[in-house]
């Protein structure tokens, strides 16, 4: 057990804010579960510093100089939350033997990693941080967010409920990861797609202690649109299954007009009007989402990296 070399992966984009915070609060952390026997000291914290604006990448490399449990990497420009955390998780996997993602805000509660770590030694390859509750979130928001992993399920894709990128991934699983080459990516859904063994972990989600949320309701929404169309061809099917019930509906539409004509009884045009609307609606985002499903193919063709790594700050051992 305390050879087990334990990398935790923190995405960082304009978080000057709060990474003394949480410079601190992980290096508790990881000095206790050293201590404790649970990891080696070779362990340490990456952050991965996805293109910040502000002074984020200087205080990584502070913190490096001040602490050599302190690693960082800086890429090339901001390529987002996935692919940043990505290129954490991969870089990390050249040095642990597991990885723990979280989110630099440390609203996760970093308490959790005991029991992940636990799990790992247990035989576990994937322990997903789960939220016990939404108290604190508002009726809207909780709403939202419990319909977009309910949906996201029925449709087909396997998410585990109330779980973001808080988990713990064994180096084994984060390669396995790795031989997904799509540039479309939503790991909260393809970590399930690996299959080695997992387990969960609960927990209460805190307030955010300083900075603001990198993730209002508008991203929020397109991250989950994001996430089912590159999951799933599930709203494909759907709109094939609408066009098959409007072709029955017009057929069933021209039946009665010919029958109304034939009474003297026809319809008022404005409620043929307003029909047609309606079904206009539909085609425009039928194709719409049609369009989003061949722009990501277009994408997908053309291999693009997913990110750039311009500096790596680590004093570890590669395995």
């Amino acid at each position: 057990m305390k050879d087990t070399v334990l990398y935790i992966v923190v995405p960082c984009y304009n978080e000057e804010p709060v990474l003394a915070e949480t410079t601190a609060r992980l290096r508790e952390k990881l000095t206790g579960l050293i201590g404790a026997g649970k990891i080696s000291d070779e362990s340490r914290v990456l952050y991965v510093n996805d293109g910040s604006k502000d002074n984020t990448w200087a205080l990584i490399r502070k913190f490096h100089e001040e602490d050599g449990h302190f690693s960082g990497v800086n890429l090339s420009r901001n390529r987002g939350h996935q692919n940043a955390l990505l290129a954490g998780l991969e870089t990390a996997a050249k040095y642990a033997d597991a990885i723990v993602s979280m989110d630099a805000d440390l609203q996760d509660d970093i308490n959790a990693v005991d029991e992940m770590v636990d799990k790992f030694h247990e035989g576990c390859e994937v322990v997903y941080g789960v939220r016990k509750a939404r108290k604190k979130d508002s009726f809207f928001k909780r709403w939202t967010a419990e319909a977009f992993y309910k949906l996201t399920n029925k449709m087909g894709g396997n998410i585990v409920f109330n779980h973001a990128d808080y988990r713990l991934m064994s180096r084994r699983a984060v390669l396995a990861l790795s031989e997904y080459r799509e540039c479309n990516l939503f790991l909260r859904g393809l970590v399930p797609m690996i299959g080695y063994k997992s387990d969960l972990v609960f927990y209460e989600r805190a307030e955010r202690f300083a900075g603001e949320s990198k993730y209002p309701l508008k991203k929020m929404l397109s991250f989950a649109y994001e996430g089912i169309t590159s999951l799933t061809v599930t709203p494909i099917k759907m709109i094939r299954n609408t066009g098959i019930a409007l072709i029955a509906l017009s057929v069933l539409a021209l039946a009665a007009t010919i029958t109304l004509f034939c009474l003297n009884l026809l319809w008022q045009g404005w409620i043929l009007l307003a029909g047609a609307g309606l079904l206009s609606g539909i085609v425009v985002l039928s194709v719409g989402i049609v369009g989003d499903y061949v722009g990501k193919t277009y994408m997908e063709s053309k291999h693009r990296p997913r990110y750039f790594i311009a500096d790596v700050l680590n004093d570890g051992r590669e395995r």
